[in-house]
């Protein structure tokens, strides 16, 4: 059985995978594509005991990784490296919850 901490979370990020043809896909594009976003899955994940790096690069493009909160940041649960700050954290946020998905 998948833990419901799981299912949320992992929920919205599939809705961000959507292209936002829909107006009502739009929405939740112009909330999340935002620092307003960025922040939210960076508490909505510390929540579910991921901590979060952002660096972004001289080229423009950002690299978010989101790693096991309390193990030196030794154990990576997700990484993406894009050009907007939004879609780096969204990536690797998806990618966290994944694996803590194959690993309950």
């Amino acid at each position: 059985m998948t833990d419901r901490r799981v299912l949320t979370p992992t929920a919205a990020f599939s809705f961000l995978h959507l292209s936002p043809r829909a107006p009502e896909l739009q929405l939740v594009h112009r909330w999340m594509d935002s620092w307003i976003g960025v922040g939210l899955i960076a508490v909505g994940l510390h929540r579910q005991g991921w901590d979060l790096q952002l660096t972004e690069y001289d080229d423009g493009h950002w690299r978010a990784t989101f790693y096991l909160t309390g193990m030196a940041h030794s154990i990576v649960g997700g990484s993406a490296w894009e050009p907007t700050v939004w879609r780096a954290v969204q990536r690797a946020g998806w990618d966290a919850m994944h694996h803590a998905e194959r690993n309950l």
